[in-house]
């Protein structure tokens, strides 16, 4: 078999210990000193052309700053996520957290400062051609610099997040990285939890179970510090956004994804008319698989035993042409990341587990990181992260103020790229194989509209009982046990759930970025819609999409999703996408039908 492929972080730097690296490092600190100074400086302005000048000069340091940080931060990160036993990487990671004070202490001076002369920036916006594309980004810090401590306690915040709520996040990625337990006495085979997460798709049943009761078996023999993990992270946030004048973490997430309240509340009620629908396709995969109802481990199970497995080569021919099919610069630009080395693939004990796509603006790449496990839905997964790539090349040239998007319409794009191989791979297919093809996206479709939906739950609920205690592990088995039996319903087996769900999952441990969920539903719905769009247009769809991710990092999501014609402050807006996943779900009950006669 093939290797899977590994990443090389050649191009961007060559060591922790290179010139460039280190150069980099010293001209980011001085670059700090010099907003921090520039921040200083507001006091004495007091004239528009005066404001002009000084705020052409805090966007060069400032889109200057955001870039070395990110570049340091994503080569950092990138080295520790395939191997968190190693110490130089982790040597290195807090090297930079340590680095990060320094920003974060840079842009809370100079988001204090456009909050002391917010008019007369503002003002700005309309005078000075230059500065239009910034209005929706000053107005953004403005805003945020009501919510902003005194410099102080920001400055303490910053300290004490590093220290405490990041360790935590740190903790929940050793524990799920690199625990194993004995899978064979005979052999004395061990698997590490990512592997035991991946049979998940094997097609035996006693397999999955098996792999489901040991991975269990791990997680409750972890529960401790997962827990004290959890209440850590959750406890710092809540008591962060209370200080900064937030009425809960709910609404600083949505400040964050650049959404209204009447969107989220449209969004979560259209998630939660749609169970019912997908109770529908759970039992009827259950009929198919001859079961009474699906347990937990049988989620990802395939519907056919010799279904399809793809080398990782024939995964890459098979994106690239799919995407060139599409628009051919996305499927150059897949072709390119490929053959550069840019995505690890490869499962490895001591490698973080899932897959995401991480940005170096310097150099002007990506890297993607997955666990690529041979099945139709890790092909997905590549193509989902090379859609947030394609994304970040499609910015590359924009600030860097001006190319931070939001989750929401993060997930917009790499959604949108799965749809397309769907739909590419769909084309393509035998009656049977269509079967197939349609179960498989549905899995997925499930995950983002059903068991996000119960990841959003148990988030709401952990928040409300963390602010006046801590949750004891089998509360969190509880809690999350109540969450996945309000959306999964009488389709899973109770007594086979996944409690543990909330320490598997690395979103519930981040303390800058909380309810890490619905943004994915928002992404999933959109992005269907955004390719209804396209069947219905054609290829001049192309060059509009380009141009709403253009959009992305510069405007609220209203705004961005508006350009392509939707109101998602409505429910019927997010309606069509279920719509679409209806079609979908009522030919796959069909096809199985027939199979089933």
């Amino acid at each position: 078999m093939q290797p899977l492929p590994r990443w090389s972080l050649d191009s961007i730097y060559s060591s922790p210990d290179c010139d460039a690296y280190n150069d980099n490092k010293n001209l980011l600190y001085k670059t700090c000193e010099a907003v921090e100074l520039l921040a200083g400086e507001i006091s004495e302005l007091h004239d528009l052309e005066d404001i002009s000048l000084w705020l052409k000069d805090v966007l060069g340091h400032v889109n200057m700053m955001s870039d070395l940080y990110e570049n340091l931060e994503s080569y950092a990160y990138t080295r520790f996520s395939v191997n968190t036993r190693d110490k130089a990487a982790q040597d290195t990671l807090q090297e930079i957290e340590e680095i990060s004070l320094k920003v974060k202490s840079a842009n809370v001076a100079i988001t204090n400062a456009f909050g002391q002369r917010a008019e007369m920036i503002m003002s700005l916006c309309t005078e000075d051609p230059r500065l239009v594309q910034y209005t929706y980004t000053f107005e953004r810090m403005i805003k945020e610099s009501s919510h902003l401590m005194s410099p102080e306690l920001e400055a303490l915040a910053a300290e004490l997040q590093r220290a405490g709520g990041d360790a935590w996040g740190r903790l929940q990625e050793a524990i799920s990285s690199t625990s194993s337990i004995l899978w064979d006495k005979k052999s004395g085979e061990r698997k590490t939890v990512i592997e035991l997460r991946s049979l998940a798709f094997h097609p035996d049943r006693e397999i999955r179970e098996k792999a489901y009761r040991k991975e269990i078996e791990i997680w409750r023999s972890q529960e401790i510090p997962l827990a004290y993990a959890l209440n850590g992270v959750k406890g710092f946030t809540a008591v962060y956004d209370k200080r900064r004048s937030y009425n809960s973490s709910i609404e600083h997430s949505i400040e964050q994804a650049r959404i209204s309240t009447k969107t989220l509340d449209a969004l979560i009620a259209v998630l939660e008319e749609a169970q019912p629908l997908f109770r529908t396709y759970f039992k009827k995969k259950a009929e198919l698989l001859g079961l009474d109802r699906l347990s937990f481990y049988d989620l990802f199970a395939p519907i056919n035993k010799d279904e399809r497995q793809w080398g990782f080569g024939e995964a890459k021919d098979f994106i690239t042409e799919i995407f060139s099919e599409f628009y051919s610069p996305m499927g150059e630009f897949a072709e390119y990341a490929f053959s550069h080395d840019w995505i690890d693939a490869e499962p490895d004990d001591g490698k973080v587990g899932g897959a995401y796509c991480i940005g170096f603006p310097l150099a002007k790449e990506s890297r993607i990181l997955c666990n690529f496990d041979g099945s139709f839905s890790g092909v997905s997964t590549v193509a989902h992260e090379l859609g947030h790539a394609f994304h970040g090349k499609v910015l590359t040239e924009s600030p860097a103020l001006l190319r931070d998007y939001p989750m929401t319409l993060a997930e917009t794009a790499s959604i949108f790229s799965e749809t397309v191989i769907f739909n590419g791979a769909l084309k393509r297919s035998s009656i049977e194989q269509r079967l197939t093809m349609i179960e498989s996206f549905l899995m997925d479709a499930a995950q983002t509209v059903v068991d996000i939906l119960s990841r959003y739950y148990f988030e709401s609920e952990v928040f409300m009982r963390r602010a006046t205690t801590e949750l004891t592990p089998g509360e969190c088995c509880e809690v999350m046990a109540d969450a996945q039996k309000r959306t999964y319903g009488d389709a899973l087996n109770e007594e086979e759930l996944h409690p543990y769900m909330w320490a598997v999952k690395g979103h519930y441990y981040g303390t800058d970025l909380a309810f890490y969920n619905y943004p994915y539903a928002f992404g999933q719905l959109f992005g269907m819609s955004l390719y209804a769009q396209y069947q219905s247009e054609g290829d001049t769809f192309c060059e509009r999409y380009v141009r709403l991710l253009e959009q992305t990092g510069s405007e609220s999501a209203e705004t961005v999703t508006a350009s392509a014609g939707f109101d998602i402050e409505t429910k019927d807006f997010w309606r069509k996408g279920i719509s679409i996943l209806e079609g979908y779900i009522d030919e796959f009950c069909d096809l199985a039908d027939e199979r089933l006669k």
